[in-house]
């Protein structure tokens, strides 16, 4: 699919009978009863929909969720990136921002750009392993 919207609404139509979204983006269609959430992704429950088990609860181990980051081009000088990093920490502490972005299901976790850099790291070499285990090609 190229985005979330159109893959969800072949889920809502039942052009397709099941797929992993992202909760932000799951969260409005379930509570519609459009959609019934069967497990969450992450590592544990989510308070938005507190019934729904996690994949791991039934797969130990198993950490699969969508990650948001703020990215700039190669070469951008580090003033500019302390200072995007300094406001954005700034507004994801905002009660009003937070509050806004934790009803949406999105768990807030705001890092440094190194931080930041080792966590897509990680995340890129766990994917690519799975990818090269399971030898997954696109069709």
């Amino acid at each position: 699919y190229k985005g979330g919207a159109p893959m969800m609404i072949d889920l809502v139509g039942g052009q397709v009978n099941v797929m992993f979204v992202s909760a932000p983006q799951a969260i409005p269609q379930v509570k519609a009863g459009r959609i019934k959430a069967l497990a969450i992704g992450a590592a544990r429950r989510i308070p938005q929909l507190p019934d729904t088990p996690t994949v791991a609860e039934t797969l130990p181990g198993f950490a699969a969720q969508s990650w948001v980051g703020m990215l700039v081009p190669a070469g951008t000088p580090e003033e500019i990136v302390a200072r995007l990093n300094a406001e954005a920490t700034k507004a994801l502490a905002d009660p009003g921002v937070r509050g806004k972005l934790d009803a949406q299901g999105f768990d807030v976790v705001g890092s440094t750009p190194e931080e930041f850099l080792a966590f897509a790291r990680a995340e890129s070499e766990k994917w690519a392993k799975v990818i090269r285990d399971y030898n997954i090609r696109v069709e």
